[in-house]
């Protein structure tokens, strides 16, 4: 309506001027050379209205005709601009699709008409991969790498190459590359972070993880568990050489997640070195309410030494009702019951198990039939069943089985992922063999040592008195020597997982041997079972 308003003011203007200069005729007289012209002042401004028309349409064509050679070359770089993006989009799309022959077609045309363009390099990139040349698509990162607009893509193309390849030096490198160009890159300062830690480079993996935690890359709880684990795995190397250095990482490491059974374990028992028995008491404590875990309970029976069986007994039990119900409680109670002769206690212990029994508790029923009454018929009975029972839990990774807790997972290369955990193999049980309740009586006439003696193997060990370390060693390279779940998840049935890429093969460096309790005073292990000879 303004518009409409403006347009009659604007012809009503002129017109009063047309009517105003009508109303006032006059002459315009021009001599010029001899020449005069003479003409109303109406005929006049028409004739330079008409003339500067004229003048201005000459200028116009004039330029257009000077202009052409350039405004044709834009247009036809338009055109080429137009085919190139329509090329690369309907290149990636064919790239999406599975369409090799058609992704080729169109990264051909894009790289002839848009060569610089950084989609143009990303297409054919995409194109070789699908194509499987890798060397092609190594070489379209490489140019985007080159590039400081492309330069992450690029690193982050190459990584993937060096870890398809399987070379993990080149892939550490591009990570790392990216980590420092781009910090608060999500994909590289992780990277980054899992390569030091297969390097065993743990003080350069508490350096990534700071500054991943500085550039908000991860929250503030998985920062305190990863730094907790690799101040354990810190602790575990520099405990053969600086043993205050691993307290003092180790103990870091139970503040950052008392729950942790491996940093719990290893500072409890580097505090037993300094005779610090109460802090190590609540260490162990603390940590068996979160994760009930044999080498816990095992430690924590002989705290003190020189401590009577019944001793024992009393301070398992104690730690036992710490989680009522978990199954490690009740294999703790009853072997120091065992130990301590009080066989009620310890059959007591494991009879809401036997319905179901594991292999250590089929072995510790062997051993405690035996150790009652020496009869050789029930502890063979017990020592079958352990053969066919179910596994027992142990540190697991990505389908992994270790014989001890380590920081990264050996396959994938992944921080933190050993779980106390039935292995994979073993989640469903096997059948149960019923309970037989009437005693079979022992060989007749033949002593209770020969008859021990003919039942002795390798599979079996005595778990109630505090075994030598050769014997440790080998209950932890059994196959059968396999630890429980958490309390929340007694008998939870674990996915399997299936790793997506490969990490690079050293776990790390190996973990220190084994410190083990010292040996009981009572040395009364005449009940010790095994199958075979």
């Amino acid at each position: 309506m303004i518009r409409v308003i403006i347009y009659l003011a604007l012809i009503t203007l002129i017109a009063l001027a047309a009517a105003w200069i009508a109303d006032r005729p006059g002459e315009v007289a021009i001599t010029w050379q001899g020449w005069r012209i003479e003409t109303s002042v109406i005929v006049a401004a028409v004739l330079l209205l008409l003339a500067m028309t004229a003048l201005m349409a000459a200028w116009t064509l004039l330029r257009a005709v000077w202009r052409a050679p350039a405004l044709m070359g834009r247009h036809l770089e338009r055109h080429r601009d137009t085919r190139g993006e329509r090329a690369i989009a309907q290149g990636l799309i064919a790239v999406g699709a599975g369409d090799l022959h058609a992704a080729r077609k169109f990264s051909a045309e894009a790289l002839r008409l848009k060569p610089q363009e950084p989609l143009t390099l990303l297409l054919s990139a995409q194109a070789a991969q699908l194509a499987g040349d890798r060397a092609a698509a190594e070489l379209a990162f490489r140019a985007m790498a080159a590039r400081d607009d492309t330069k992450l893509l690029g690193l982050r193309g190459l990584f993937i190459e060096a870890q398809r390849r399987a070379d993990p030096a080149a892939a550490r490198a591009y990570a790392e590359e990216a980590a420092r160009t781009a910090p608060a890159l999500a994909w590289a300062g992780q990277a980054a972070l899992e390569f030091r830690c297969a390097a065993g480079d743990w003080e350069g993996a508490l350096a990534i993880l700071a500054r991943n935690m500085q550039h908000k890359l991860i929250d503030r709880a998985t920062y305190r568990r990863q730094r907790a684990v690799l101040l354990t795995a810190a602790a575990l190397v520099a405990e053969e050489n600086d043993r205050d250095r691993a307290r003092t990482q180790a103990l870091e490491a139970v503040k950052l997640a008392p729950t942790l059974v491996p940093a719990a374990e290893l500072a409890a028992r580097l505090l037993l070195e300094k005779q610090q028995l109460r802090r190590a008491a609540r260490i162990f404590e603390r940590a068996w309410q979160a994760n009930p875990h044999p080498d816990l309970a095992q430690l924590y029976a002989y705290l003190r030494a020189g401590d009577s069986p019944r001793d024992r007994l009393a301070r398992v039990q104690a730690l036992a009702a710490r989680a009522p119900g978990h199954m490690e409680g009740a294999i703790a109670v009853a072997r120091a019951a065992i130990e301590a002769h009080a066989f009620a206690l310890a059959r007591e212990a494991l009879k809401p198990w036997l319905d179901h029994p594991t292999q250590r508790i089929a072995e510790l029923m062997a051993n405690l039939e035996y150790a009652e009454s020496g009869d050789e018929g029930r502890a063979r009975e017990w020592m079958a069943r352990a053969l066919r029972a179910r596994r027992d839990p142990a540190w697991t990774a990505d389908g992994f089985v270790s014989e001890r807790w380590l920081p990264v997972s050996p396959v994938t290369g992944k921080l933190d992922a050993m779980q106390w955990a039935v292995p994979l193999g073993s989640l469903d049980p096997p059948p149960v063999i019923e309970q037989d309740t009437t005693p079979i009586p022992a060989s007749p006439g033949t002593p209770a040592a020969t008859t021990a003696a003919q039942v002795t193997s390798h599979d079996s060990h005595d778990s109630d008195a505090p075994p030598d370390k050769t014997e440790r060693r080998n209950e932890k390279t059994s196959p059968q020597a396999v630890r429980p779940p958490p309390a929340d998840r007694p008998e939870e049935r674990v996915e399997p997982v299936i790793p997506l890429m490969h990490a690079p093969d050293d776990p790390g460096p190996e973990p220190p041997p084994d410190r083990e309790p010292a040996p009981s005073p009572a040395g009364d292990r005449w009940w010790r079972l095994r199958l075979f000879r």
